[in-house]
């Protein structure tokens, strides 16, 4: 799934449920749910094998997806100002969300090929339920849209 619907859920599940004893760790427990659900992303794994890189296109697709996933995180934080604590933990709920994502940007952006990330893109890779564009982007935007009611219910 892109990393903005899991930005978005992450942080709403932390606006949701305020302690972070909870709502971290099941803030990072969906971005495997949400991996499960079919969906569509960029290929990164398939174009580095296929083109020893990946493209300047997905490259651009992926800045902008990131890009928004850092101004929706930032949104839904600010919303729980003027608490500070409050607001980081939406922050922290929103990054634990991305977490697993994160892990493997060395890998593709950076060359930094270890064993250990390695194992870890095979491990996505085997959680995720791939779809088409169409259907797999309409799907990411009505978890987008749920997530965004959950939040102003």
């Amino acid at each position: 799934m892109l990393e903005t619907p899991h930005v978005i859920v992450g942080a709403a599940i932390a606006t949701k449920i305020s302690n972070p004893l909870i709502s971290l760790p099941l803030a990072f427990g969906s971005h495997f749910i949400l991996d499960k659900i079919p969906h569509w992303n960029p290929h990164l794994n398939t174009e580095t094998q296929k083109h020893g890189k990946i493209t300047k296109k997905t490259t651009a697709f992926v800045a902008l997806d990131v890009g928004l996933a850092l101004i929706s995180g930032l949104t839904i934080a600010s919303s729980s100002l003027p608490s500070i604590n409050q607001t980081l933990i939406v922050l922290f709920g929103a990054f634990f969300a991305v977490l697993p994502d994160v892990v493997e940007g060395p890998y593709f952006f950076l060359n930094y090929k270890t064993n250990f990330i390695k194992k870890w893109i095979a491990f996505q890779k085997s959680i995720q339920t791939d779809t088409t564009p169409v259907p797999g982007l309409i799907i990411q935007i009505l978890t987008i849209l749920a997530a965004i009611a959950w939040l102003v219910a």
